[in-house]
């Protein structure tokens, strides 16, 4: 239990260091200029926390535990891209199917974003469980 606490947290803070520079430095001014007449005037945190709780579950359950269990780290990382690509495609696929105007290119961005981050956290997450067993 106390395992899985410390993978947690490790996992959710390199999650959070990282998408924090994407959304706060590297694509803010992108998001802003596509999806602008979208964006409320504040966050929403607690939506936005809770999706990084649930999506760190995501990340640990089946993606970073597999690839410990598997002792591979290539898996971890193949298996990390593929559930942030499925995962952003979700949200952003019916964004795009449902929400008039929804730009093409932040669906793409997105995607490839997701891939990225999800690939780039299981590997810290694969990595903070081999040194914590």
């Amino acid at each position: 239990m106390v395992y899985h606490l410390k993978l947690y947290l490790a996992t959710l803070a390199a999650f959070l260091a990282i998408d924090m520079v994407w959304l706060g430095v590297v694509a803010r001014a992108f998001y802003r200029q596509h999806l602008g007449y979208l964006m409320a005037p504040r966050a929403n945190w607690l939506a936005a926390g809770l999706f990084y709780l649930l999506f760190i579950v995501g990340i640990l359950v089946f993606v970073v535990l597999p690839g410990l269990e598997a002792h591979s780290l290539k898996a971890t990382l193949w298996r990390g891209a593929l559930f942030g690509l499925v995962s952003y495609a979700t949200y952003d696929l019916t964004n795009l199917a449902t929400i008039k105007d929804w730009p093409l290119l932040v669906t793409v961005v997105d995607m490839v974003w997701g891939a990225a981050l999800s690939a780039a956290v299981s590997a810290v997450g694969y990595w903070a469980g081999r040194c914590l067993a």
